[in-house]
């Protein structure tokens, strides 16, 4: 029973591995910030832990010199790596893991749960900054939503957030970029018991000290 189970955890390991992990390799943009783990098979004077990207988005790495990585996903880093190791060494098997990720601050505040200065890591999308800050309320307008550039010279840029929760438009799930503003505006909705009862309590206590007067 146990070699079952053991088996078992082994193909599933296999499958986020193999399966999930090469996918987000593919999509996700290194940018400077990311520290990367690169290493070629069989040589040890090739196998660097920590190679970080570097403001101006370049690597270093021995043999190959100065890379651009900045923008490219890990496979593609890796393909640029490859073909100017195939100079100096046979059919190189490159290996690149992203040892730490960056991580971008952006402020989310208005109409959510908890407003404030948050860290983004892996992915600095709209819904990632609304969803650590412990979603939107009920009186956000989900419909006017603001960011606000770092370096902001115009209008802010106007995302309808409905439109990505209820018809999936991606193109409403912004990149956000370090320094970032995120705000959600109120709907201007009354609530009865938040904005009307407080009004109605005081205004019965007034007829009351009136009638005993």
């Amino acid at each position: 029973m146990k070699t079952k189970s053991g088996v078992l955890i082994l193909v599933l390991l296999f499958f986020i591995v193999f399966s999930v992990f090469p996918v987000y390799a593919q999509y996700y943009q290194l940018a400077p910030g990311d520290v990367l783990e690169i290493s070629v098979w069989g040589y040890e004077e090739l196998q660097i832990k920590e190679v970080p990207i570097r403001p101006d988005g370049r690597i270093s790495f021995p043999l190959v010199g100065e890379v651009q990585a900045a923008g490219l996903s890990p496979v593609a880093l890796n393909q640029i790596i490859t073909q100017r190791l195939r100079n100096f060494v046979k059919d190189p098997i490159v290996t690149i893991n992203i040892l730490k990720l960056r991580t971008t601050r952006v402020y989310v505040l208005g109409e959510v749960a908890k407003p404030g200065m948050y860290e983004l890591e892996k992915q600095h999308n709209l819904l990632d900054a609304i969803g650590i800050a412990g979603s939107y309320t009920k009186y956000a307008a989900k419909k006017k939503v603001f960011v606000i550039r770092k370096d902001q010279t115009g209008k802010p840029l106007k995302v309808n957030l409905l439109q990505l929760l209820e018809k999936g438009d991606m193109s409403q799930n912004v990149e956000l970029a370090d320094g970032d503003v995120v705000f959600l505006s109120d709907n201007g909705r009354i609530d009865f018991a938040k904005d009307i009862l407080p009004w109605v309590s005081a205004t019965y206590q007034i007829h009351e000290m009136q009638d005993d007067n």
